[in-house]
């Protein structure tokens, strides 16, 4: 007998190859071989004259679809219809989520064998997992198929429908998403509070104290006054950054903090009581999808679609469970390996007295995996993997996850001491806090990590030394503090992640796609970990909510997702719950023709940001990004802003200084001694830069440069702009070419060059001074040089159908796939460091 069993990556065929016996013939879907059409080029020649071609979805026919295998899937197909005619049965070994059994329908679909088909699903590849899927075999489970195409026909419906609406509104190249968009309203109504803002400022003192028998020094805070309780933060209202008024709270301004200070020199210091109290914690439960990419966020800043990519190739090679799952249940073989491991590492007392379960809290938690954990029924310590870099890390960090499932408590002790400081004239009084970790339980192995970067981890002591009420205390200084109130935290992957799953909006499989999406199609940018919305997320989201608002409402999408859920369960018909949300009376498709005469595009196009005192500055997105409008009708002006700068980074202020900026810029700052041509000083979409010479009609395009970061508009003179205008630079030859090494500014910022090499300065490094010696060390840095004159980040090797090689590459224009003779730009969500060969081929086929 000859079985051809066919998975969905070559890294997984390869595994799995390992593990089957002769007569077994292994090999690769590459992913769906077929879709929606893509393109108006993909779809057939018969159907082109057809009104739903272009949506790929005869909405009027039952939702009948038109599936087409994409040109990169040809030649996969032709070579699995050739081996499928050597083979005596199929075995369909893709994922066993709803993905995985939808690529195992269309592939019978393709196929049409004439042979036996069998569906075999693990959610691990090892050996005895193999093994024991090759005796357990199953049909293809048609309700998880109808929950995939469902969910497919969903966000081409709505991504097909509204896109176009919002090229005619507001900007060509927008897209809208079912999910997308909600996540984008987020983002926006986060920084919509932060925008309304209201800071608001207190004092109080911090004391460092000491009792007279030991020598520990620790510090208390200040909380009341004569009895009456210190403002903190929570008692101020974010509206109007003044204290509310159902407080009870008093203000201390900075003049009465410095004048208790001198007070407090003379005063006396006594605890007046002591409350001890011992807790116990437990681990967190073992990962889920969603909880592993907020945690690989916090602790390695790995993108949510990094963190997936990472995961896969763990799953792929055999080190991992299924990575794509919401269960937080371990198998017996998993929580025997956990166990055994605590024991062998950490001795009996760190093993939990019984086996520690867990029940899955995700809101409608689907796919009856496993939690994700290391593979098999041994757990491989992380030294012997034989895994570098992030895969090793990840290991690492799922490895201690799950044995401190099955690990004791900790036992930490905390203390909160009263402390009142007597100065005769008033009482202040303070409060010290400490922790003490009794028993590390499983501390010993893992720690979660906190949103808060300034929150203290469950396993640092911070000791008290031993106090007791009346006990004395020598006070070595007071030092007043000044507090802001700070708005409401952006979002970071992590917590995005959070909140989503929270609120039941999309799965977490989706996450990292719905994040690199948001983040490709410039709805958010990155501010280190911070996710920032932009000009262009507020202009959508607007338009939305005015005249969509189902689809960005929470409760409506995440009511979506149960019904697919249903579908999935066989309990709701799918082609019934098209025509409710699309073709029905108040479908989708209804709702767009409805509004969309009713939307006028100026309107749209107009931003309306909660800021203060704009005096009639209006704010816009255009073609060519936002900008500040002006005056009246007939009158208007209009005033770039800069590219760089977002929604909560505007005030009132800086948006009069840009206004002023742009009318004082027909002023030139004097004449260029060579060309006696007038230098000016302008603001545009990408920000400020030195401009020589006038606009013509000659010369459309005078030399621009534009000015290094941290310097402003104002403090550029003549000479600064002249010396702007001279780069790049000459800073000498390198002395092992003999070839120019120039220093100049470009659209990633300030640089050096060399022979085609370039290399970013740093934040330390000013491009105007920057010397030839320091040049040469930073292009050291760089990595070796391919052909053209580009840097070689990862040679990835060949592909698989051509064997031509396949590089990634770095240039004057950011990271980017060399294949053969074709560049492929690279998403902004990938990081070129980490990207495999199976990625690259995909982005291949895409492009």
């Amino acid at each position: 007998m000859k079985y051809l069993v066919i998975v969905e990556s070559p890294t997984k065929a390869k595994t799995i190859r390992r593990f089957l016996p002769n007569g077994y013939v292994v090999d690769s879907s590459m992913g769906h071989i077929r879709d929606l059409p893509a393109s108006a080029k993909e779809i057939p020649a018969r159907y082109k004259k057809e009104s739903w071609a272009n949506l790929g979805i005869d909405v009027e026919h039952d939702f009948e679809p038109l599936y087409v295998i994409p040109g990169s899937k040809k030649k996969v197909v032709k070579q699995l219809q050739q081996e499928l005619k050597e083979a005596d049965e199929l075995i369909l070994a893709t994922d066993e989520d709803r993905e995985g059994e939808g690529i195992a329908w269309h592939l019978i679909e393709v196929l049409k064998p004439k042979i036996p088909v069998k569906r075999m699903v693990f959610h691990e590849i090892t050996e005895t997992a193999i093994r024991q899927a090759t005796e357990e075999f199953r049909n293809i489970d048609m309700n998880l198929v109808y929950a995939q195409e469902t969910r497919r026909f969903l966000d081409r419906l709505a991504g097909y429908t509204l896109s176009p609406l919002l090229w005619k509104k507001i900007s060509p190249g927008l897209s809208a998403g079912r999910v997308q968009s909600v996540a984008v309203r987020l983002l926006v109504e986060r920084e919509r509070e932060r925008i309304r803002f209201k800071s608001g400022t207190y004092w109080d003192l911090k004391a460092r104290l000491k009792t007279n028998n030991d020598k520990l020094v620790f510090e208390a805070g200040m909380t009341h006054l004569d009895g009456k309780r210190l403002a903190t933060g929570k008692d101020f209202d974010e509206a109007t950054g003044k204290l509310k008024g159902n407080s009870g709270a008093i203000i201390l301004g900075k003049d009465d903090a410095l004048k208790l200070q001198d007070s407090l020199e003379n005063a006396d210091w006594a605890v007046t009581d002591v409350e001890k109290k011992k807790q116990k914690r437990s681990p967190a439960p073992p990962f889920i999808t969603s909880t592993l990419q907020q945690e690989a966020n916090r602790k390695f800043g790995l993108s949510a679609s990094n963190t997936m990519r990472t995961a896969q190739r763990l799953y792929e090679n055999g080190f991992i469970t299924y990575m794509r799952t919401d269960s937080t249940n371990l198998s017996q073989q998993a929580i025997n390996a956990a166990r055994t491991s605590v024991k062998s590492m950490y001795g009996d007392e760190y093993l939990f007295e019984r086996v520690r379960t867990y029940s899955s809290k995700s809101k409608g938690a689907q796919e009856a995996h496993e939690a994700i954990r290391p593979a098999g029924h041994v757990f491989k310590k992380p030294d012997e993997t034989g895994l570098s870099g992030i895969d090793a890390r990840l290991y690492d960090l799922i490895w201690k996850r799950t044995i401190a499932t099955q690990m004791a408590d900790a036992e930490l002790e905390f203390t909160n001491a009263t402390i009142e400081a007597n100065t005769g004239m008033e009482k202040a009084t303070f409060k010290a806090s400490g922790k003490r970790i009794l028993f590390a339980g499983y501390f010993r192995a893992y720690v979660e990590g906190n949103d808060d970067p300034e929150a203290a981890l469950d396993d640092q002591d911070n000791p008290l030394p031993e106090l007791h009420g009346s006990d004395p205390l020598e006070c070595l200084g007071t030092e007043p503090k000044s507090h802001e109130t700070k708005p409401p935290a952006r979002y970071t992957e992590a917590t995005l992640v959070k909140e989503l799953e929270k609120e039941g909006i999309g799965r977490p499989s989706t996450y990292a796609t719905i994040i690199s999406t948001i983040i490709d199609r410039n709805y958010a940018m990155k501010d280190g970990s911070a996710l920032v919305p932009t000009f262009t997320a507020f202009a959508v989201t607007n338009l939305l909510e005015k005249n969509f608002p189902d689809l960005v409402d929470l409760g409506f999408t995440s009511n979506m997702e149960e019904l697919l859920d249903e579908i999935a369960r066989g309990r709701h018909d799918w082609k019934s719950y098209l025509n409710d949300f699309y073709t029905g009376d108040n479908g989708l498709r209804q709702k767009v023709e409805n509004r969309e005469s009713s939307i006028d595009p100026q309107e749209a196009k107009r931003i309306d940001l909660p800021i203060d005192g704009l005096n009639g500055y209006r704010i816009f997105v255009g073609r060519f990004g936002p900008y500040i409008q002006t005056g009246t009708n007939g009158e208007t002006v209009s005033t770039s802003i800069p590219q760089d700068m977002t929604p909560g980074d505007l005030s009132a202020q800086k948006i009069q200084k840009l206004v002023e900026v742009s009318e004082s810029s027909d002023e030139p700052l004097g004449k260029d001694p060579e060309t006696g041509k007038d230098i000016y000083v302008l603001t545009g979409r990408y920000g400020p830069y030195v401009q020589l010479g006038e606009n013509t009609e000659d010369k459309k395009k005078p030399r621009r440069v534009s000015l290094p970061k941290g310097l402003s508009v104002e403090q550029v003179d003549l000479q600064t702009a002249l010396k702007i205008l001279s780069l790049p630079r000459m800073l000498g030859q390198h002395p092992e070419t003999g070839k120019d090494v120039k220093a100049g500014i470009g659209r990633y910022g300030p640089f050096v060059v060399h022979d085609g090499t370039f290399a970013s300065l740093k934040k330390t490094d000013d491009v105007l001074e920057v010397g030839l010696e320091r040049a040469l060390e930073l292009l050291s840095q760089v990595r070796k040089k391919g052909k053209g004159g580009s840097n070689v980040i990862k040679e990835l090797g060949t592909h698989p159908q051509d064997g031509k090689e396949v590089r990634v590459m770095t240039g004057r224009y950011g990271p980017y796939i060399k294949y053969g003779k074709k560049n492929i730009s690279l998403p902004k969500s990938m990081e070129p460091d980490n990207i495999t060969l199976e990625e690259a081929v995909e982005l291949i086929a895409k492009k």
